[in-house]
């Protein structure tokens, strides 16, 4: 499993011209799920999510500047997006190899698990929709954008 998170000022999910998700401060996280992923795995990924320290302590002057605060501590919210192309071999040729990603019936249903999980642990979630053709918009903050493995 691959997430790619952005520390987002604000960002939003529209389909069909509809928002579905949006957040104002906080995570933007593509995720990228693969044959050997499980629940297990994904509640790992939002674990390590929630707790990555990707905002500055602003509250502290000794440590004024520094990424010293993980989203659940600056109360921002967590907009999750399935994004299978994380998956992709890129090292050879010129086209993607997208053959390390979860087939979508199992990889649907590991995604609402992650999602469902994760709104166990924080409060703020939103999502988009998976397999659908998505706009994702965002004010990248930073920019600071990480890709976490599990």
């Amino acid at each position: 499993m691959k997430a790619l998170i952005q520390r987002v000022k604000r960002a939003s999910v529209d389909v069909d011209e509809q928002c579905i998700g949006t957040i104002d401060h906080g995570v933007l996280a593509y995720i990228g799920l693969g044959h050997e992923d499980n629940f297990a795995t994904a509640q790992r990924m939002i674990d390590k999510i929630l707790t990555y320290r990707i905002f500055e302590n602003d509250d502290d002057p000794a440590k004024f500047g520094k990424l010293d605060k993980n989203v659940q501590q600056v109360g921002g919210g967590l907009l999750l997006v399935s994004q299978f192309t994380l998956m992709a071999r890129t090292d050879k040729g010129r086209r993607p190899d997208f053959g390390a990603a979860m087939a979508p019936d199992m990889a649907q249903a590991l995604f609402s698990q992650l999602v469902a999980y994760a709104k166990t642990q924080h409060l703020n979630v939103a999502t988009g929709q998976f397999g659908a053709d998505m706009q994702v918009s965002s004010v990248n903050d930073g920019p600071l954008n990480f890709l976490l493995d599990v």
